[in-house]
């Protein structure tokens, strides 16, 4: 049997049609088949690789601590310098009420420590999220999947969830003392890269802070510059009280993360003890790799590169016919088709051009645009061009 038989016999399989590109290499900005196909990346691991596949610092980070020690106990027993070195780069560009962190293995795991922090914190039990969000797909964070179509199949879920609609001040009023948490993306991934209104975005902080209620941001796929600034809220002057962090936490390996306050976050170290655990969250290995990407991250600016390689794609596919409407926020874009039959008929020709994309959970009939931050401004021109030719424009 060859891979992509053993692939079909032995991975657990989550569509009935999966793409089944064999890929033998990752560097830089591109993904190679076992064809020898070079694919331009515009999917990024969603939003995993933002400082590029097989960067040099981020492997040699993890070679280094791999030598030193891998496994060993992470439930915060063991003083860990991976953990403890990211943790302190990390708050150190956060506010300093984002000073504690929880390291997970995974975004779906941060934001199930999140929703248990802020019960045990508040006493509290319901939950408030907002439609066509996305969060995990564990069965806590799929309970607060703002999506019916995907919740429907797995009930019964998590009671006391109420949805909100994103963007609406008068849901706001749905938030009141009996809520623990205020659960939101800043940007809205998967619904086809919604951006918050700001006023909105601060009304919604004003009403968790008179009704008591935490305020949970999810960055987990809009952070670490993807947006235009290392952290989504500070577009927004708002500050979180527990933000969520993955996907491009760990420089490429399996790393999440929970941030709150040290009150806040003391709430897990009594009544009970060990409020939460967990087996390989910070891994140290992990810890390694995701410092490393984010110290690469800063030295080369690439945050300060994000509105530009935007404007580039916005400009170069603007007078695109066939796109009805391109939404963005950083290297965050969705292109949007007239159904989803249409968009998935040009991933696939552009999959065979060498452009690697795919849709949007809530917004199946959009193109996903999501590249490595270190992609460059000639690759972009290329990857436009592939689309308007698929597309006819050009």
């Amino acid at each position: 049997m060859n891979n992509r038989q053993l692939f079909l016999q032995h991975i657990g399989q989550t569509s009935t049609t999966p793409m089944l590109l064999e890929i033998s290499k990752a560097k830089g900005n591109y993904l190679y088949g076992t064809d020898s196909r070079k694919y331009i990346d515009m999917i990024g691991g969603i939003s995993v690789c933002n400082v590029g596949h097989g960067n040099p610092r981020v492997i040699k980070a993890l070679k280094q601590q791999a030598d030193q020690y891998m496994h060993v106990m992470v439930n915060g027993e063991l003083v860990l310098t991976p953990q403890t070195a990211y943790a302190k780069l990390l708050t150190d560009h956060l506010p300093d009420t984002l000073s504690s962190v929880f390291f997970t293995a995974s975004g779906s795991e941060a934001t199930e420590g999140a929703m248990k922090l802020a019960k045990r914190y508040t006493g509290r039990t319901k939950i408030a999220a907002f439609n066509k969000s996305y969060h995990g797909s564990t069965q806590g964070s799929m309970s607060i999947i703002g999506d019916e179509y995907w919740r429907n199949s797995f009930r019964p879920l998590l009671p006391g969830i109420i949805h909100l609609d994103y963007n609406s001040f008068n849901d706001l009023e749905q938030i009141d003392t009996s809520v623990a948490c205020v659960i939101a993306e800043t940007v809205q991934a998967e619904a086809g890269v919604i951006a918050p209104d700001k006023k909105w975005l601060q009304a919604l902080r004003k009403k968790c802070y008179e009704t008591g209620t935490l305020l949970v941001l999810d960055e987990i796929q809009c952070g670490f510059g993807r947006n235009g600034s290392l952290f989504a809220f500070t577009q927004y002057d708002v500050v979180p009280d527990i933000l969520l962090l993955g996907k491009a936490l760990g420089g490429g390996m399996p790393l999440g993360a929970f941030i709150s306050s040290k009150t806040i976050m003391d709430s897990f170290t009594d009544n009970p003890v060990l409020g939460h655990m967990n087996t390989f969250g910070g891994h140290p290995v992990c810890c390694a790799a995701g410092k490393a990407a984010m110290e690469f991250l800063l030295e080369k600016k690439l945050v300060d590169t994000v509105k530009k390689k935007e404007r580039l794609f916005l400009r170069l596919l603007k007078n695109n016919p066939e796109i009805k409407a391109i939404r963005s926020k950083g290297l965050m874009i969705a292109l949007e088709f007239e159904s989803d039959v249409v968009a998935k008929k040009r991933i696939g020709q552009l999959i065979e051009k060498g452009l690697f994309t795919d849709w949007f959970l809530f917004a199946p009939n959009c193109i996903r645009l999501a590249p490595p931050l270190t992609i460059t401004l000639s690759e972009i021109r290329t990857a436009c061009s592939m689309i308007n030719e698929v597309t006819g424009a050009q």
